[in-house]
C-alpha cells in the first residue's frame, strides 16, 4: 500500500477488504457439484435414469458458511458503502453492485434443486434470450450461428487427431514450466487433484489438473492461455491493487468478461480448435433447451443425436442442470458467459480502436471486472487509485499488432464474401478430395506435407 493514501483511498480499501473477507468461503460450483460416480451409474443403467440431483441431495452438501449470517454481513456492508463513499461514487457503485450480486448468490444457493434456482441464475448470469450489448441478436441466435460454423464439413476435415501424450503428472510438469516463464513475480502452482470433475480448474494462484485425465500438446497450450494468462493472471493483477482489492475476487457479474476474454486469448494465440469451440456454442443450445422446459435426458439425447460422444453429451447436460432440476423447469445458465463474453470483449476492443481510445484495452486485464467498469477503473488509474495490470499478454501490452489485426478484420466487411467464395469454390472443384494435410519440419530445416485423417 502506498505510503500516503488519501482518506478516500483508505475508506475504499477498508470496505473492499470487508467484501473480500465475506465472500471468501462462498464457492458456487462446490455448492452444486455432482459426484463423479453418477456418470458411471448413468451409463450402467442404460442412460434411461437421470442422476439423483434433487433438493435433498443439494441440501446435504455442507457449506463453509451460514447463509443468514453472510447475508446479514453483506447488507451491513452495502449500507456502509453508501454511507462512506456516497451513493454515486464511481468505484463505490461497482462495489455496491458486487455486494448486491453476492446477496443474490445467497438466494441461488438457498434454492438449489428448486424451480426458483433458475430465476436467480438468470439474474446473475442471464438467459439465452438476452441480447448482446448494443445488438439486436440474442445469445440463442449467436449460439445457433456459431454451431452452424463449427458443424461445417471443413471443421471435421481439419480436426487432426491430437494424441493425449501426457498423463496428469507429466502434464503438471510441462504446464508448470510454461507458466513459470510468464508469471515472473509470483509462484503459480500447477497441482494434481482428485476432487474436480473437469480436466482442469484455476484457483487464485494455482491450476488443478484432474489426476485421472491425460492431455495433448494442444490441451496444455489452451490451459496455459485460458486458465493461466487470463484466470490466474487477472486474479494476481487484482490482488496487487492497493485499494480496490475486490478486483482480485470473482462475483458472477464478471463471468462473461472472464470466460469471454479467456476464449478470445485461445483464438488470438491459435490455441483453440473446432471441437472445443463447438462445445462452447453447444452450451448455449443446451441452456436454451432447458429454459424451454427440456429435462436432463432430453438434452443428453439431443447431443448424442447430433454427433457428440456419450461422455461429452453427459458433460454438457451436467453443466446445465447442476443446481437446478433434472426433471426440467430449472437450470444453471452460467455457461452463456463464454459466447456472450467472447463477442462483447471483441466488440469492446473494436470500439476502443474505432473511438481512438486503444489505451483502454490493457485495462481488460486489471482484475476481475465487468466491461462497464472500465471507464471508472481507468479514471481511478489516472488519479493513482488503481494500479496498471502487472501481467498482460504481449499482444495487449504492445497494441501495434492487435490494432493491425482488427483493422484488417474490420476492412473485410467491405468485401462481398459470397461472390469471393463462389469464385474460389469454382476454382477448387477439380481438386481431388483427400485427407487434409498439415506441414511439419523435416530434419529441422525443410517442411514436408503430412497427411492426417480425422478419426471419428
Amino acid at each position: 500500500m502506498p505510503s500516503n493514501p488519501t482518506a478516500y483511498q483508505q475508506n475504499l480499501k477498508t470496505l473492499s477488504d470487508r467484501l473480500v473477507a465475506i465472500q471468501q468461503p462462498i464457492r458456487i460450483l462446490d455448492a452444486i457439484k455432482w459426484p463423479p460416480h453418477w456418470r458411471e451409474e448413468f451409463f450402467a443403467k442404460g442412460e434411461k435414469t437421470p442422476p439423483p440431483a434433487d433438493k435433498a441431495y443439494y441440501q446435504s452438501i455442507p457449506l463453509d458458511f451460514d447463509l443468514n449470517t453472510v447475508k446479514g454481513e453483506l447488507k451491513s456492508l452495502l449500507a456502509d458503502i453508501k454511507k462512506t463513499l456516497g451513493k454515486k461514487d464511481a468505484l463505490g457503485l461497482i462495489l455496491q453492485d458486487t455486494t448486491q450480486q453476492y446477496l443474490q448468490v445467497m438466494d441461488l444457493i438457498k434454492d438449489r434443486g428448486t424451480t426458483g434456482f433458475i430465476d436467480h441464475s438468470r439474474a446473475l448470469y442471464g438467459s439465452a434470450h438476452d441480447h448482446l450489448i448494443g445488438d439486436r441478436r440474442s445469445l440463442k441466435e449467436v449460439g445457433e450461428h456459431l454451431c452452424g460454423i463449427f458443424h461445417l464439413p471443413a471443421a471435421k476435415h481439419i480436426s487432426f487427431a491430437q494424441p493425449k501424450l501426457y498423463d496428469a503428472p507429466k502434464s503438471v510438469e510441462i504446464l508448470q514450466s510454461k507458466l513459470d516463464t510468464y508469471f515472473t513475480r509470483h509462484n503459480v502452482q500447477v497441482k494434481l487433484s482428485d476432487g474436480i470433475v473437469s480436466d482442469a480448474a484455476a484457483g487464485g494462484d494455482s491450476i488443478k489438473l484432474n489426476s485421472r485425465s491425460s492431455f495433448s500438446d494442444r490441451d496444455l497450450r489452451v490451459l496455459e492461455v485460458h486458465e493461466g494468462w487470463v484466470h490466474v493472471g487477472t486474479t494476481l493483477n487484482g490482488r496487487a491493487q492497493p485499494y480496490a482489492t475486490w478486483l482480485g475476487v470473482g462475483s458472477p457479474r464478471i463471468a462473461a468478461h472472464q470466460e469471454g476474454l479467456a476464449v478470445l486469448m485461445e483464438t488470438l494465440t491459435f490455441a483453440s480448435f473446432p471441437a472445443r469451440a463447438r462445445r462452447i456454442s453447444d452450451r448455449v443450445t443446451a441452456i436454451h433447451m432447458a429454459e424451454e422446459g427440456a429435462d436432463f435426458l432430453d438434452v443428453y439425447r439431443h447431443f448424442v443425436n447430433v454427433g457428440l460422444s456419450k461422455n461429452d453429451s453427459y458433460a454438457v447436460a451436467q453443466r446445465v442442470f447442476r443446481g437446478g432440476r433434472v426433471d426440467g423447469g430449472s437450470a444453471f445458465t452460467k455457461d452463456l458467459s463464454y459466447v456472450r463474453g467472447f463477442v462483447e470483449n471483441l466488440n469492446f476492443i473494436h470500439s476502443a480502436i474505432s473511438a481512438g481510445r486503444p489505451e483502454l484495452i490493457p485495462m481488460l486485464f486489471v482484475g476481475k471486472l465487468n466491461l462497464h467498469d472500465i471507464p471508472a477503473l481507468y479514471g481511478a488509474y489516472l488519479d493513482g487509485t488503481i494500479e496498471a495490470p502487472m501481467y498482460v499478454p504481449d499482444m495487449f501490452s504492445d497494441l501495434n499488432g492487435l490494432y493491425v489485426w482488427f483493422g484488417f478484420a474490420n476492412g473485410m466487411h467491405l468485401i462481398d464474401m459470397k461472390r469471393v467464395q463462389n469464385h474460389f469454390i469454382d476454382l477448387f472443384k477439380d481438386i481431388p478430395k483427400v485427407c487434409p494435410t498439415t506441414m511439419s519440419l523435416n530434419g529441422g530445416s525443410r517442411y514436408r506435407m503430412v497427411s492426417a485423417c480425422f478419426v471419428g
